[in-house]
């Protein structure tokens, strides 16, 4: 290491090879607006495909795209913020489960071996977590 460089080209912070040690405040606050807004959007989901006529239709519809518009900013966000610690990084799990959650549609010897290896490693963080997937209603933490 010259010039306080590391061999990555990364600034020294004295010794250590891993970066300071943070809080996730910021992930946490977005995590509980992503499982607000995804208990709201399954919500809306339901009530769509339990209604009869297409106007009731097409309204629901635009209440989920709605929903839609507000998750979006959420999610970039949580792409977009370090995690410092085991439970942030379980918030991006959680996060990439939803996103990626084709992955569970099948069971885990049905898919192929690329999704295969995505979705046991997102299992693997959120079980170091201790963090519940939250693609499903079920998992999601109650209010």
């Amino acid at each position: 290491m010259r010039n306080g460089l590391s061999s990555n080209g990364a600034k020294s912070s004295g010794g250590s090879k891993l970066p300071p040690t943070g809080d996730d405040d910021s992930l946490l606050t977005l995590e509980m607006q992503l499982d607000d807004l995804m208990r709201e959007l399954l919500t809306a989901q339901k009530a769509n495909s339990e209604l009869e006529t297409a106007s009731d239709h097409d309204a629901r519809t635009k209440q989920v795209e709605a929903i839609l518009a507000r998750l979006y900013p959420i999610e970039q966000a949580i792409m977009a913020t370090p995690a410092h610690t085991i439970v942030g990084l379980g918030v991006k799990a959680r996060h990439a489960a939803y996103v990626m959650s084709q992955y569970w549609e099948a069971p885990i010897d049905q898919i192929d071996w690329d999704a295969r290896a995505i979705r046991l490693l997102i299992e693997a963080v959120c079980d170091a977590a201790r963090a519940p997937l939250v693609f499903r209603s079920h998992n999601l933490p109650s209010t």
